[in-house]
């Protein structure tokens, strides 16, 4: 991002300036053969007093020095934001004004801090904007302009890309190609420079962000892990020592939801443990690896997000604070102020957690599919063709996962322990559960459980819990001399080099994140669907646009960043807390802030550009786009459901037992009618 900046110190002429010229001038005129020394330091003494006592001093009289920042492509009429920066001691205003001499926004500029602008619309002709600073000291400004599109271009990157991948099943090339075309906006439609800003822009800084360099550090780790294990035959073992009770596909499914339940504290966590742990188990059973992706994909965000005590749980509480702060500022009414402005974004928080339908019918969902060992759409047909033989996953797979790799074979005539992987895999487990705690009482000096999870830094507990599962991986197989050193530490590279396809898909969908967020695809998205609606329409219209932007995006935390303060304002605008008793929870309140909660976890859920989407084919070793399309008509049963019986249905006053005892009628009737069953092939 170009920074457009001012150094005034360089080009300024004032009175002083002036006068410094003239002495310097002076100083270089030549001298006459008959000046004397004395005659010549005379002069020069006269000019040095002109120049520096009768002159006044250069500071204190230079116009402000500031810079000015902005998005990379600006969307008529949607809303985005300057940032201006000064290093300057004194206090100043800035304005900024379109081409047309129109001021847009203006405010105080504090000292050496930099500020964000009020939202700015512009027309279509109104570029470039013109910003000034002024202080005691003088006036300073600059000019700010970027490529100008209408706004709905912002929803051609992410959308091109889902749909080649949809259609071609290329993943890689489809992800790739939706960035370009987003670096083509940014480099104003030049092909040449948005292919240099694809990998300068987007996919460079994406690797280089620390959330995200954390989790190819975990998932590298914990691969590594995966690797080692299966050389010293832990894997194995583990499949062995559950033959004698996971003898059917139907349990062996419900050990790997139970698993799914019980890593409830995150979802990155949830779905890598898992989801290698019974790889080895589903294939010995002839279960495909699409229905594997699904019951870690559809277990691990679901959990996190209904359990208050997760990695989660913080960042959702400080969202719903923020919407309830600007709320409070927004609204006339003295005594709704200060019941807003006092009221605990936690509790809000628990009572969201009934009108959460999605993430709850998902697991439901789940459920009923195991229990009745029934399928329909694409998933039938994955099932199908490996439970009569044709393969855990379809011949001609990408699969994000090579499990054929050489070097993560078990070691011939080695003992087959299961102990050497669940002791590490607990480890993992345990070492980031106390991680997340005592971060978290670190951080704040918190002794609840709730707010030490809230407070911690979830990355770095992962990475603890990974690389301590790492050691003890290689150290229990070495200390019973099943294997040296050296062959564990070839297992644990065997296992970070058969991801890496997962690790190139997992980065572009990253970068493709960012071209969304530099074309502000998801605030197009929300400025459109929202509109003047009653109250009993904003929950279901919000899961509608949490999902949608969601889904383009990739993203449930951005997206849940954008509408939470959003739409809390809205709704106690629209007189959804009117005649509130016992808190806010006994308001339409919960219902809508649930509303943002379930729809960014169906779009993050069924998005092919989501990264936990991603982790779930990784380790499932599945086909990426395969697992996309076999899920997706679960999911959007649910999503639907979810929407017309929970959503609408309760905010005109349907009472809850009854939303929810529907959906799941509906749900059995449709697995159980519907879907075709899977056993006896």
């Amino acid at each position: 991002m170009t920074n457009q900046s001012l150094d005034w110190r360089s080009s300024l002429t004032t009175s002083a300036t002036r006068r410094y010229v003239l002495v310097m001038r002076i100083l270089q005129i030549n001298r006459p053969r008959h000046r004397t020394p004395i005659a010549s330091t005379i002069l020069f003494g006269a000019v040095c007093i002109y120049g520096s006592v009768l002159t006044p001093p250069l500071t204190g009289q230079e116009p402000p020095s500031f810079s000015v920042d902005g998005p990379m492509v600006v969307l008529t009429e949607v809303p985005f934001n300057l940032t201006i920066r000064t290093d300057d001691e004194a206090a100043a205003f800035y304005s900024v004004s379109s081409v047309k001499g129109e001021v847009l926004v203006s405010g105080e500029l504090p000292t050496r801090s930099d500020i964000t602008t009020p939202d700015i619309e512009l027309a279509s002709d109104d570029l470039p904007l013109l910003v000034k600073v002024q202080s005691e000291s003088g006036e300073a400004e600059a000019s700010f302009s970027r490529p100008q599109f209408p706004g709905w271009i912002s929803l051609l990157p992410p959308l091109f890309a889902i749909v080649l991948a949809l259609i071609f099943r290329e993943v890689v090339i489809s992800l790739f190609f939706g960035i370009w075309l987003g670096a083509w906006f940014v480099a104003d439609l030049n092909p040449v420079i948005g292919l240099w800003r694809t990998i300068d822009t987007f996919v460079a800084p994406s690797l280089a962000d620390p959330g995200h360099a954390s989790i190819i550090v975990f998932s590298a780790l914990l691969f590594g892990l995966v690797g080692v294990v299966s050389r010293s035959g832990g894997t194995r073992g583990i499949v062995e020592a559950v033959r004698p009770l996971a003898t059917t596909p139907r349990r062996a499914q419900l050990a790997t939801f139970f698993a799914g339940l019980a890593i409830f504290f995150d979802d990155y966590a949830n779905t890598l443990i898992v989801g290698n742990t019974f790889r080895p188990i589903s294939d010995k059973l002839k279960i495909s690896r699409e229905k594997l992706a699904y019951l870690v994909d559809s277990t691990a965000a679901p959990v996190v997000t209904i359990v208050f005590v997760s990695t989660w749980v913080g960042f959702e509480i400080s969202l719903i604070g923020d919407g309830l702060k600007i709320a409070a500022e927004q609204t006339a009414d003295p005594a709704l102020s200060n019941t807003l402005a006092t009221a605990s974004p936690f509790t809000l928080f628990l009572s969201t957690i009934p009108y959460l339908f999605y993430p709850i019918l998902s697991l439901v969902m789940v459920g009923l599919i195991i229990a009745m060992q029934r399928d329909f759409g694409p998933m039938y047909g994955a099932e199908k063709r490996a439970r009569r033989g044709g393969g855990v996953f379809r011949p001609g797979s990408q699969l994000l996962v090579d499990t054929e790799e050489t070097g993560l074979d078990v070691k011939e005539g080695v003992p087959l322990r299961w102990y050497n992987a669940v002791v590490p895999v607990l480890t993992v487990v345990f070492v980031v559960l106390f991680g997340l705690y005592f971060d978290g009482r670190n951080a704040i000096g918190a002794t609840s459980l709730w707010d030490a999870f809230g407070a911690a830094d979830p990355f770095k507990a992962i990475m603890w819990g990974s690389l301590a599962g790492c050691m003890v991986a290689i150290g229990m197989p070495v200390g019973q001399r099943i294997i040296t050193i050296k062959e564990g530490l070839s297992g644990w590279l065997a296992g970070i080099r058969a991801m890496t396809m997962g690790f190139i898909i997992l980065i572009l969908a990253w970068s493709l994140g960012a071209v969304t967020e530099q074309l502000a695809t998801a605030r197009y998205l929300t400025q459109v669907l929202e509109g003047g609606l009653s109250p009993d329409l904003l929950p279901a219209l919000t899961f509608c646009t949490a999902a949608l932007v969601s889904f383009c995006t990739g993203t449930s935390w951005a997206t849940m960043t954008i509408l939470l303060p959003l739409v809390i304002p809205l709704m106690v605008a629209l007189g959804g807390v009117v005649g509130f008793e016992g808190g806010l929870g006994g308001t339409a309140l919960p219902g809508v802030v649930s509303a943002v909660l379930a729809g960014s976890i169906f779009g993050d859920h069924c998005s092919p550009i989501s990264d936990t989407t991603v982790l779930s084919s990784m380790s499932a070793a599945c086909d990426h786009m395969d697992h996309v399309r076999t899920q997706m008509p679960y999911a959007l049963l649910v999503a639907v459901l979810a929407l017309l019986f929970g959503h609408l249905a309760t905010a005109y006053g349907t009472p809850i037992w009854i939303a929810y005892g529907l959906s799941m009628l509906i749900l059995a009737g449709s697995v159980r009618f519907i879907g075709k069953p899977v056993s006896g092939f």
